[in-house]
């Protein structure tokens, strides 16, 4: 099976950490969103990826190589970010036959074994929600197969979302039909989405079903990166009993780096703390301190910390990016 990834996007919405490295390298439960998904595509027998980058593109290509050196990467750079189907067109050289989409801030509980026997032309993944205006959705029929897609409907009288998961079993007839999109210029709200190129699919004679999912998590917002980090720990992600408590008190769900430092300190609940963090006379929850973090005499929740980032003085909280330095002098 081929999988694309979509991740060109400039991730605005997770300003500052967004400046200096793209979104799907943002650390949750002690690792890159995008290490998440991986793991899920890999475990499901997955060797090759087309990976549609961006802005900060070359860290995309440096974590997969050295993270997942038995992945093989192809790296396609979306210049102009007009559209999900653009994106998804331009792995047109590097995929054919059955086909995986998955947009880098979903993780969901999908199983994906039973791809091999699917018998339906393409497979999307669904949650029902209560307001779906700023997603898409899908009308279905009584046997559950997809009659028309809806970008960022209007009202939220349909509540069941696109999740932003998607398999085809033909990857030719939905780049085709992303071509056709674009000759004809149907765009929604000034992009060409992929819901439209899958309307066409629909038009063509493709059967697509839905396939709903319990577990959907966001990592597009701070507050979402937050409530996903909290969601992984609780599930497998936590390792406090790895750690040494003589010089801290830990309340789990927690994820420690091995080499972080911590003294004098109370870490958790759902708190991740990063490589090589200093962290000392400080409490530290609900929050995510990522690699080379330094945090001294702080009391921190509902806080993101980015890499090599220094913390020094009075409680407060904070969203702060990579590299950053904030202390209050008394002065």
């Amino acid at each position: 099976m081929n999988v694309i990834i979509p991740l060109a996007g400039f991730g605005s919405r997770l300003r500052p950490h967004t400046f200096t490295r793209p979104k799907p390298l943002i650390t949750v439960a002690g690792k890159a969103v995008l290490g998440h998904i991986l793991d899920k595509l890999v475990d499901a027998g997955v060797s090759d990826v087309s990976f549609i980058v961006g802005y900060l593109g070359d860290q995309i290509a440096q974590y997969v190589a050295a993270h997942y050196p038995g992945l093989r990467g192809h790296y396609h750079e979306q210049t102009e970010l007009n559209g999900q189907a653009p994106a998804v067109l331009l792995a047109r050289g590097t995929v054919s036959g059955p086909t995986f989409i998955v947009f880098v801030d979903t993780i969901a509980d999908a199983d994906l074994s039973s791809l091999a026997s699917e018998t339906a032309d393409g497979v999307i993944y669904v949650k029902e929600v209560e307001d779906p205006r700023r997603f898409g959705v899908v009308q279905v029929d009584k046997n559950g197969y997809i009659t028309r897609f809806i970008e960022k409907p209007s009202d939220t009288s349909n509540k069941l979302v696109v999740i932003g998961m998607y398999y085809v079993k033909d990857a030719e007839l939905l780049m085709s039909c992303c071509e056709e999109l674009m000759r004809k210029d149907i765009r929604t709200k000034g992009e060409y989405f992929l819901a439209d190129a899958f309307n066409l699919m629909i038009a063509r004679g493709a059967r697509l079903r839905i396939q709903p999912v319990n577990v959907w998590l966001d990592c597009g917002k701070p507050e979402t990166v937050l409530e996903t980090n909290r969601y992984l720990l609780a599930h497998g992600h936590d390792n406090s009993s790895k750690f040494d408590a003589d010089k801290a008190v830990i309340a789990p769900p927690v994820f420690i780096h091995p080499t972080a430092r911590i003294e004098n300190a109370v870490i958790g609940p759902n708190a991740s703390i990063g490589e090589n963090c200093q962290i000392s006379n400080s409490v530290i929850r609900e929050s995510i301190v990522d690699n080379g973090a330094i945090v001294t005499d702080h009391v921190l929740a509902n806080s993101l910390i980015g890499r090599d980032a220094v913390l020094t003085g009075r409680p407060r909280r904070f969203n702060v990016g990579d590299s950053s330095v904030v202390g209050f002098d008394e002065e």
